[in-house]
C-alpha cells in the first residue's frame, strides 16, 4: 500500500458538537490532525472522498492543508451506529520512511482437510511496517491441514517489510475433528441431562400416554363394578 489518497481539508476554528454537525450537513467530516511533537490542526475533511478512502483499513492519506501535504493514518474513526455516516476522524502525522505499528486483518485461504473444523482465533495481527508500504492482510494457508493443527503467530510468513508484535506463541488457526450430528445430540441430550432439563413428549406420544392411562381407568372401573 504505498500509494496514499489525496484529501483536501480546510482548517477550522469552530468547535464543540453544534460546529460539528454543521460540517456533517455541509457534507463534510470534522477531523484532527496530530502527532511528531506538534499541535494538533483542526480540520474539515470531503465527506464523500473520505468516506470512500476509510474503507480500507490502514490506508494512507496526504492531508493537503492551506497548499502543505501531509502524510497520515486514520487513528481512530468514529461511525455513526446506524446511518453510514463518518462522524469524526483522529488522523496521526507520519513521515516517509517510518515505521509504525498497526493492526492487519488475518485473511484465511485454502481448505483443510475433511471432517475438520478451522477456527479463527485471531482476527488481526499486529504488525510494524513502513508507513508509506502496510500490507493489506497478512494470508495464512489452511490447504489440508488435518485435525489437531495449530497455526501460532510466529510461524506464519508475513508480508515483505512487516515484523510481527503479536506474541508469537499466540494461537491463530485451530483446526479441530468435526464433531458428527449423532455425537452432538448425545453431547446435548447428557448436557440437558445434568442441568436438570425435561422436554414435553411430542404431541402423538402425549395422545398415546393418555389413551393407555383411559383404557387403564376403565379397566380398574370394570373390575370394582364386577366385585
Amino acid at each position: 500500500m504505498s500509494d496514499a489518497t489525496k484529501l483536501v481539508a480546510e482548517k477550522r476554528t469552530d468547535f464543540g458538537k453544534g460546529a460539528a454537525r454543521k460540517i456533517r450537513r455541509a457534507g463534510n467530516i470534522p477531523a484532527v490532525m496530530y502527532g511528531h511533537g506538534t499541535a494538533p490542526v483542526h480540520i474539515s475533511l470531503p465527506g464523500h472522498d473520505t468516506f470512500q478512502a476509510l474503507k480500507h483499513t490502514n490506508a494512507l492519506l496526504t492531508i493537503v492543508v492551506d497548499g502543505d501535504e501531509q502524510l497520515a493514518l486514520a487513528k481512530d474513526v468514529q461511525r455513526d451506529p446506524i446511518k453510514p455516516i463518518i462522524e469524526h476522524v483522529d488522523l496521526v502525522v507520519v513521515r516517509k520512511g517510518e515505521k509504525v505499528t498497526v493492526d492487519v486483518s488475518v485473511h484465511l485461504e485454502g481448505e483443510a482437510a475433511p471432517e475438520t473444523v478451522v477456527t479463527l482465533d485471531h482476527n488481526t495481527l499486529q504488525l510494524e511496517a513502513l508507513a508509506t508500504n502496510i500490507p493489506e492482510q497478512v494470508v495464512v494457508s489452511v490447504e489440508g491441514l488435518k485435525a489437531g493443527t495449530q497455526v501460532l503467530a510466529g510461524s506464519i510468513e508475513l508480508p515483505e517489510g512487516s515484523t510481527l508484535v503479536t506474541d508469537p506463541e499466540a494461537l491463530v488457526v485451530n483446526v479441530t475433528q468435526a464433531i458428527s450430528e449423532e455425537a452432538l445430540e448425545a453431547e446435548l441430550a447428557e448436557a440437558e441431562a445434568e442441568a436438570g432439563i425435561e422436554h414435553e413428549a411430542p404431541a402423538e406420544e402425549a395422545e398415546a400416554a393418555e389413551g393407555e392411562a383411559a383404557e387403564g381407568d376403565t379397566a380398574e372401573s370394570t373390575e370394582s363394578t364386577e366385585s
